[in-house]
């Protein structure tokens, strides 16, 4: 199977992504949170430093539950500027219906 390229917006999500697992996983070791959440060390490590994207949303949702974080934090953590970026296009696209 050929995957498409990510776009720089995945990209930038998985790297949000990447560094909130990191921060919630502190000092505690990358070993036992990944065998905690069964998941392998690589993949976390893949996860963390953003090269993983995309992961699978039950390999997030294992993660993060291991972490103590909500799925909700997750999903406003890396989608934040998304959606600032979505509300100023809006604002926009509205102000151009607007004026004549």
């Amino acid at each position: 199977m050929v995957r498409l390229p990510l776009t720089p917006a995945e990209v930038e999500r998985g790297q949000r992504l990447g560094a909130l697992l990191r921060r919630a996983r502190g000092e505690r070791s990358m070993l036992n949170i990944a065998l905690d959440a069964r998941v392998s060390p690589e993949t976390l490590r893949k996860i963390e430093s953003g090269r993983v994207a995309t992961p699978a949303f039950p390999t997030i949702a294992a993660i993060a539950d291991v972490l103590g974080l909500s799925l909700d934090a997750v999903w406003a953590e890396i989608r934040r500027p998304e959606c600032a970026l979505g509300q100023a296009d809006s604002a926009h696209h509205a102000h151009e219906q607007l004026t004549p």
